[in-house]
Protein backbone atom coordinates (compact mmCIF):
# COMPACT_ATOMS: atom_id res chain seq x y z
CA UNK A 1 0.00 0.00 0.00
CA UNK A 2 1.34 3.43 -0.93
CA UNK A 3 1.78 6.22 1.60
CA UNK A 4 -0.87 8.32 -0.16
CA UNK A 5 -3.45 5.53 -0.06
CA UNK A 6 -2.62 4.85 3.57
CA UNK A 7 -3.17 8.52 4.49
CA UNK A 8 -6.43 8.66 2.57
CA UNK A 9 -7.85 5.60 4.30
CA UNK A 10 -6.72 6.86 7.72
CA UNK A 11 -8.42 10.20 7.14
CA UNK A 12 -11.64 8.51 5.96
CA UNK A 13 -11.70 6.34 9.09
CA UNK A 14 -11.23 9.39 11.33
CA UNK A 15 -14.06 11.56 10.08
CA UNK A 16 -12.10 13.18 7.23
CA UNK A 17 -9.64 14.93 9.54
CA UNK A 18 -6.94 16.86 7.69
CA UNK A 19 -3.50 15.29 7.85
CA UNK A 20 -1.01 17.97 8.78
CA UNK A 21 1.41 19.00 11.52
CA UNK A 22 1.91 16.48 14.31
CA UNK A 23 -0.64 14.11 12.77
CA UNK A 24 1.30 13.98 9.50
CA UNK A 25 4.57 13.40 11.39
CA UNK A 26 3.14 10.55 13.42
CA UNK A 27 1.46 8.91 10.43
CA UNK A 28 4.76 8.99 8.58
CA UNK A 29 6.41 7.11 11.45
CA UNK A 30 3.54 4.68 12.03
CA UNK A 31 3.34 3.86 8.31
CA UNK A 32 6.89 2.50 8.30
CA UNK A 33 6.41 0.69 11.61
CA UNK A 34 3.24 -0.88 10.19
CA UNK A 35 5.17 -2.04 7.13
CA UNK A 36 7.74 -3.73 9.37
CA UNK A 37 5.05 -5.40 11.50
CA UNK A 38 3.23 -6.56 8.38
CA UNK A 39 6.48 -8.15 7.19
CA UNK A 40 6.62 -10.00 10.52
CA UNK A 41 2.98 -11.08 9.95
CA UNK A 42 1.73 -9.59 13.21
CA UNK A 43 -1.99 -8.87 13.39
CA UNK A 44 -3.52 -5.55 14.52
CA UNK A 45 -5.37 -7.21 17.41
CA UNK A 46 -2.14 -8.82 18.62
CA UNK A 47 -0.44 -5.41 18.66
CA UNK A 48 -3.42 -4.01 20.58
CA UNK A 49 -3.09 -6.85 23.10
CA UNK A 50 0.64 -6.27 23.52
CA UNK A 51 0.00 -2.58 24.19
CA UNK A 52 -2.75 -3.41 26.68
CA UNK A 53 -0.54 -5.88 28.55
CA UNK A 54 2.28 -3.34 28.74
CA UNK A 55 -0.16 -0.91 30.36
CA UNK A 56 -1.34 -3.53 32.86
CA UNK A 57 2.32 -4.16 33.71
CA UNK A 58 2.44 -0.62 35.14
CA UNK A 59 0.60 -1.99 38.17
CA UNK A 60 3.60 -4.16 38.99
CA UNK A 61 6.36 -1.66 38.22
CA UNK A 62 8.70 -0.49 40.95
CA UNK A 63 10.94 1.95 39.09
CA UNK A 64 10.31 5.30 37.42
CA UNK A 65 12.27 4.24 34.34
CA UNK A 66 10.01 1.21 33.93
CA UNK A 67 6.91 3.39 34.20
CA UNK A 68 8.19 5.72 31.50
CA UNK A 69 9.09 2.83 29.19
CA UNK A 70 5.76 1.08 29.64
CA UNK A 71 3.67 4.20 29.00
CA UNK A 72 5.68 5.04 25.87
CA UNK A 73 5.56 1.49 24.54
CA UNK A 74 1.80 1.11 25.11
CA UNK A 75 1.18 4.47 23.43
CA UNK A 76 3.20 3.40 20.39
CA UNK A 77 1.29 0.11 20.18
CA UNK A 78 -1.98 2.02 20.41
CA UNK A 79 -0.99 4.25 17.52
CA UNK A 80 0.41 1.49 15.36
CA UNK A 81 -2.34 -1.14 15.64
CA UNK A 82 -4.75 0.97 13.60
CA UNK A 83 -2.06 1.77 11.05
CA UNK A 84 -1.27 -1.91 10.72
CA UNK A 85 -4.97 -2.69 10.21
CA UNK A 86 -5.11 -0.16 7.38
CA UNK A 87 -1.86 -1.35 5.81
CA UNK A 88 -2.88 -5.02 5.89
CA UNK A 89 -6.48 -4.35 4.88
CA UNK A 90 -7.79 -5.80 8.15
CA UNK A 91 -9.93 -2.92 9.41
CA UNK A 92 -12.94 -4.40 11.21
CA UNK A 93 -15.72 -3.35 13.55
CA UNK A 94 -14.50 -5.84 16.16
CA UNK A 95 -11.01 -4.41 15.91
CA UNK A 96 -12.38 -0.90 16.44
CA UNK A 97 -14.35 -2.06 19.49
CA UNK A 98 -11.42 -3.96 20.94
CA UNK A 99 -9.06 -1.03 20.38
CA UNK A 100 -11.49 1.38 22.07
CA UNK A 101 -11.90 -0.87 25.12
CA UNK A 102 -8.14 -1.40 25.34
CA UNK A 103 -7.63 2.37 25.23
CA UNK A 104 -9.92 2.99 28.18
CA UNK A 105 -8.35 0.19 30.24
CA UNK A 106 -4.83 1.35 29.38
CA UNK A 107 -5.61 4.87 30.55
CA UNK A 108 -6.67 3.51 33.94
CA UNK A 109 -3.21 1.98 34.38
CA UNK A 110 -1.45 5.06 32.99
CA UNK A 111 -3.16 7.19 35.61
CA UNK A 112 -2.46 4.58 38.26
CA UNK A 113 1.18 5.11 37.37
CA UNK A 114 0.67 8.86 37.82
CA UNK A 115 -0.61 8.20 41.33
CA UNK A 116 2.59 6.24 42.04
CA UNK A 117 4.64 9.39 41.39
CA UNK A 118 2.66 11.80 43.52
CA UNK A 119 -0.59 12.73 41.74
CA UNK A 120 -3.39 12.67 44.37
CA UNK A 121 -6.06 10.05 43.75
CA UNK A 122 -8.86 12.66 43.55
CA UNK A 123 -7.15 14.32 40.59
CA UNK A 124 -6.45 10.95 38.99
CA UNK A 125 -10.17 10.16 39.20
CA UNK A 126 -11.17 13.57 37.88
CA UNK A 127 -8.86 13.26 34.87
CA UNK A 128 -10.05 9.74 34.06
CA UNK A 129 -13.75 10.61 34.38
CA UNK A 130 -13.39 13.68 32.15
CA UNK A 131 -11.35 11.74 29.59
CA UNK A 132 -13.85 8.88 29.56
CA UNK A 133 -16.72 11.38 29.19
CA UNK A 134 -15.02 12.96 26.20
CA UNK A 135 -14.52 9.60 24.49
CA UNK A 136 -18.00 8.34 25.38
CA UNK A 137 -19.58 11.43 23.83
CA UNK A 138 -17.63 10.79 20.64
CA UNK A 139 -18.63 7.14 20.62
CA UNK A 140 -22.31 8.08 20.99
CA UNK A 141 -21.99 10.57 18.13
CA UNK A 142 -20.40 7.87 16.00
CA UNK A 143 -23.30 5.51 16.81
CA UNK A 144 -25.68 8.24 15.61
CA UNK A 145 -23.85 8.39 12.30
CA UNK A 146 -21.61 11.41 12.85
CA UNK A 147 -17.83 11.71 12.52
CA UNK A 148 -15.99 10.21 15.47
CA UNK A 149 -13.38 12.96 15.86
CA UNK A 150 -15.32 16.09 14.98
CA UNK A 151 -12.98 18.38 16.90
CA UNK A 152 -9.37 17.99 18.05
CA UNK A 153 -9.15 18.90 21.74
CA UNK A 154 -6.14 19.92 23.87
CA UNK A 155 -6.20 16.55 25.67
CA UNK A 156 -6.36 13.86 23.02
CA UNK A 157 -5.12 10.42 24.04
CA UNK A 158 -1.42 11.05 23.23
CA UNK A 159 -1.53 14.18 25.40
CA UNK A 160 -2.88 12.12 28.30
CA UNK A 161 0.17 9.90 27.97
CA UNK A 162 2.40 12.99 27.85
CA UNK A 163 0.81 14.17 31.12
CA UNK A 164 1.79 10.89 32.81
CA UNK A 165 5.28 11.09 31.33
CA UNK A 166 5.63 14.72 32.50
CA UNK A 167 4.70 14.02 36.13
CA UNK A 168 6.91 10.95 36.11
CA UNK A 169 9.91 12.94 34.86
CA UNK A 170 9.40 15.71 37.42
CA UNK A 171 9.21 13.06 40.15
CA UNK A 172 12.37 11.42 38.79
CA UNK A 173 14.27 14.71 38.97
CA UNK A 174 13.01 15.46 42.47
CA UNK A 175 10.45 18.19 41.77
CA UNK A 176 7.27 18.12 43.88
CA UNK A 177 4.93 19.60 41.25
CA UNK A 178 2.65 16.64 40.48
CA UNK A 179 -0.42 18.22 42.08
CA UNK A 180 -0.32 21.58 40.25
CA UNK A 181 0.37 19.82 36.95
CA UNK A 182 -2.59 17.51 37.61
CA UNK A 183 -4.86 20.45 38.45
CA UNK A 184 -3.85 22.24 35.26
CA UNK A 185 -4.41 19.11 33.20
CA UNK A 186 -7.82 18.57 34.82
CA UNK A 187 -8.82 22.07 33.70
CA UNK A 188 -7.64 21.29 30.16
CA UNK A 189 -9.56 18.02 30.24
CA UNK A 190 -12.73 19.87 31.31
CA UNK A 191 -12.25 22.34 28.44
CA UNK A 192 -11.92 19.37 26.08
CA UNK A 193 -15.24 17.95 27.24
CA UNK A 194 -16.88 21.34 26.67
CA UNK A 195 -15.41 21.52 23.15
CA UNK A 196 -16.78 18.09 22.29
CA UNK A 197 -20.19 18.95 23.73
CA UNK A 198 -20.29 22.24 21.82
CA UNK A 199 -19.48 20.37 18.65
CA UNK A 200 -22.17 17.80 19.46
CA UNK A 201 -24.76 20.51 20.08
CA UNK A 202 -23.96 22.18 16.74
CA UNK A 203 -24.53 19.01 14.71
CA UNK A 204 -27.47 17.58 16.68
CA UNK A 205 -29.78 20.56 16.41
Amino acid sequence: MSRQEFNRQWSDLHGGVEIQGAIALWLGISYWIARALAFLRLTPNLVTTIGLLSSVAIYFTMYTSQLLALVLFSLICDGVDGSLAIYRGKVSKFGELYDSLADRISEVFWLMGASFVGVPVRWVLAIWVLGATQEYARARLASLGYAEIGVVTPTERPVRAIFVIAVTLTFWFGYDVATPIAIGFTVLQAISVLLVMRMARSILR
